[in-house]
């Protein structure tokens, strides 16, 4: 097994390997003047891969994940996940003027069609209740980080109060809130 990342998630996709005691490789891309990318992996690669990328700024990103990952089963890989601690267009789970793209039903499908196993922290599920109904793969897990959040503004800081960005945030801020027994607020749109 072996994980790949691109240069921008160099340092955490190295501790994430490290971690899994597992090794760590580079994934090399050049960008043309178009803005085109040349994708370059690492030869030979092992029959099981783990691709680790966040998808902030995701337009080009999920291009390059997607080269890189058909680039792996034109070498003979198996078996590869995803590992994505940000997960892009998961937010829009529903059409809400007419005409609007319904993205987390078009990228879902998407990564699910490339990868194995997908795996990602906090994901936008507002409407539906797993990531696997949003990413029809062999393996999809929505990992949590909420309650390591609390616990750590518990440690470090008195009377904080959470604030939500909308009533849809609840369901993060109020486990978030909980391990202090902090008061926290949503804002409405």
């Amino acid at each position: 097994m072996l994980l790949l990342s691109f240069d921008h998630y160099q340092a955490p996709a190295k501790k994430i390997a490290k971690e899994l005691g597992i090794p760590f490789s580079l994934i090399n891309t050049h960008k043309f003047p178009d803005g085109e990318s040349l994708v370059q992996l690492p030869e030979p690669l092992p029959e099981k891969i783990i691709f680790c990328q966040t998808f902030d700024f995701p337009n080009d990103k999920l291009i390059e994940i997607f080269i890189a990952a058909q680039a792996a089963r034109q070498q003979g890989v198996k078996d590869i996940t995803l590992i994505a601690p940000y997960l892009c267009y998961m937010r829009q789970d529903k059409a809400f003027q007419p005409g609007q793209a319904v993205s987390q039903k078009i990228i879902g499908p998407f990564l699910a069609d490339i990868f194995d196993h997908i795996i990602t922290v906090d994901p936008h599920l507002h409407r539906i209740k797993t990531l696997k109904e949003a990413m029809p793969t062999q393996t999809a897990v929505a990992l949590t980080a909420a309650q390591e959040l609390g616990n750590f503004v518990k440690n470090r800081f008195q009377d904080a109060v959470f604030v939500g960005p909308d009533e849809e945030s609840e369901q993060w801020v109020s486990v978030v809130a909980q391990p202090g027994g902090n008061d926290f607020l949503v804002a409405s749109k």
